[in-house]
């Protein structure tokens, strides 16, 4: 068989295979020029020489494509010492092994006019297309690329179990009407993208719907939508444009944004924000969506409530997704480095910030809202900001954000201090301190019920041992500690929303935003004006 013919079946089928060539052989050796291809189960056309040596190109040709990438392979005619095969040739050989049939594969759930525009322009990209539909017409080839594979079924449910998605699989959902059945049968399959084509409305109906119904937080944090870039696209080939960007950039690894926006000084700067709660999170929403490259400290076990909207949950879960943007649980600064270089959020267990000497910051935020200095210094970064009460702006850091609700909420103080903590929440309906939940006993917590949970007073929403802990009033769940964390007597588990079903808990708060915007504002300003020279300020390594 010729392998090149081969290959190029293989390449129009794409089925993945590999091509390994000798490109460098000393001594006695099989051959000394040869190619072979691999495919995907091991199976091979063409040979390298046989013997030990082709055993063991054969399985780093197999490891090359699970890794779906190229290698080189050295290998030694000996039976023992470096890159020895096991045989006594003598000899030595370099091969060359490339990859090949991976063209990714974008599965569109729907015909419609958008899909099909998605499709048109995803096969210029090289994807390899699936459209599946319920109604026979809106199949027609004419809509499509001719190697679009084209599926009609009786329904979406049907139509998912027939096309045989596979976790590297991207998919979207963009139907007529029967958005809901494709979204309940793909939220639990693990796919490298699943996007939804929907207003955001109907996005946060379809999430409580989910939620009602028991879906995991974690399946349901990796659904992207609403889908695609904010270009104001209307047209179903400027969505298209839109669409197929987030799945570049998804596919690509890359942080996404303006080209023309990176000589901005954010854009190359890094920002360690101490504490990973609620109001930390909005904070680095803010400053990721400005192209600060945002690193988060925190401790081994938080004690956040409001875990939807913190991006905290990744120490839990190893990954979490708040509005869009996801965080991941790194386990070393040079891993945090990767990670906000590719546009992810990492999280770092790291309480006593040692990691700050090899990140080397530009800007330190301290968001741990503890009411007093946790060890956060001004000498820390070029620039360091403190949110609330227990810091004086100018000797513990560069500025102070105000954090008490009211008139003067997000205000960036240059000297001073923040307002004293009242001790009383945010007035909610008319209810303040009643709706926050406080441990009556200590000891290990375990949750009743789930957040976004609708529960009426009375209700049993948690135990601490054998102790009950009931709703001290009707409303939304909104925030609950983890399950399996200590408490202590009096510590804050939970909050009830009294605006029941209105509340949205998927989304920051406003006084997250607020103060997240009182931070934006003190890093620009204090970049523009220079705390310590420019070099260290624009030059982060």
């Amino acid at each position: 068989m010729n392998i090149f013919s081969e290959a190029a079946k293989l390449e129009e089928q794409n089925r993945p295979f590999a091509l390994a060539q000798i490109v460098d052989s000393r001594g006695s050796t099989p051959r000394h020029s040869a190619q072979m291809l691999v495919r995907e189960d091991g199976t091979i056309s063409g040979t390298i020489g046989g013997g030990m040596v082709e055993r063991k190109v054969i399985d780093e040709a197999l490891d090359a494509l699970r890794e779906k990438k190229p290698r080189m392979f050295h290998g030694r005619m000996a039976r023992n010492g470096a890159d020895a095969v096991g045989s006594d040739c003598g000899g030595a050989m370099s091969v060359y092994i490339s990859v090949h049939g991976l063209r990714p594969r974008l599965v569109l759930i729907g015909a419609g006019h958008v899909n099909r525009a998605i499709a048109q322009g995803a096969a210029l990209l090289g994807f390899e297309i699936a459209v599946a539909d319920i109604y026979q017409e809106s199949l027609n080839p004419d809509y499509f690329p001719p190697s679009a594979e084209l599926l009609h079924a009786d329904s979406f449910t049907a139509a998912v179990d027939q096309l045989d998605i596979k976790p590297e699989n991207f998919v979207l959902i963009a139907t007529n009407n029967k958005d809901r059945e494709a979204l309940d049968k793909l939220i639990v399959q693990p796919v490298a993208w699943l996007g939804l084509l929907a207003s955001r409305r109907k996005v946060q109906v379809f999430l409580r719907q989910m939620r009602e119904n028991g879906v995991d937080e974690n399946d349901i944090a990796r659904l992207h939508a609403p889908v695609g870039f904010n270009i104001g696209a209307e047209t179903p080939h400027e969505i298209a444009i839109s669409v197929l960007a987030e799945i570049l950039q998804v596919k690509n690894h890359a942080a996404g944004g303006l080209m023309m926006a990176a000589p901005h000084p954010s854009q190359h700067q890094r920002v360690v924000i101490r504490g990973a709660g609620d109001i930390a999170t909005g904070v680095a929403l803010r400053l990721w969506h400005a192209g600060f490259k945002v690193i988060m400290l925190e401790v081994e076990k938080p004690t956040v409530i409001r875990r939807s909207v913190a991006f905290a949950q990744a120490v839990f879960q190893g990954e979490t997704q708040v509005e869009g943007v996801t965080a991941r649980r790194v386990a070393s600064a040079e891993e945090a480095i990767s990670a906000a270089d590719s546009g992810v959020i990492p999280v770092l267990i790291d309480p006593l910030c040692q990691s700050l000497e090899l990140l080397k910051p530009g800007g330190v935020v301290d968001a741990i809202l503890a009411k007093e200095n946790m060890g956060t210094r001004i000498d820390m970064a070029p620039i360091t900001i403190a949110l609330g009460p227990g810091f004086s702006a100018g000797k513990d850091c560069h500025a102070v954000i105000e954090t008490n609700r009211g008139h003067w909420l997000g205000q960036v103080i240059y000297q001073g201090t923040a307002q004293e903590n009242t001790g009383i929440p945010g007035n909610i309906q008319g209810y303040t301190s009643r709706r926050v939940i406080r441990a009556p006993v200590a000891g290990v917590m375990n949750a009743c019920v789930q957040l976004g949970d609708i529960v009426s007073e009375g209700e049993m929403i948690a135990r601490i041992g054998e102790t009950e802990i009931l709703a001290p009033l009707s409303g939304m769940v909104r925030g609950l500690l983890n399950d399996g964390l200590v408490v202590n007597s009096g510590f804050k588990i939970g909050d009830i929303d009294p605006r029941g079903a209105s509340a949205d808990f998927t989304s920051v708060s406003d006084k997250a935003r607020a103060i997240g915007g009182g931070v934006l504002e003190a890093l620009m300003t204090l970049m523009h004006q220079g705390v310590k020279s420019t070099r260290e300020l624009v030059t982060v390594a």
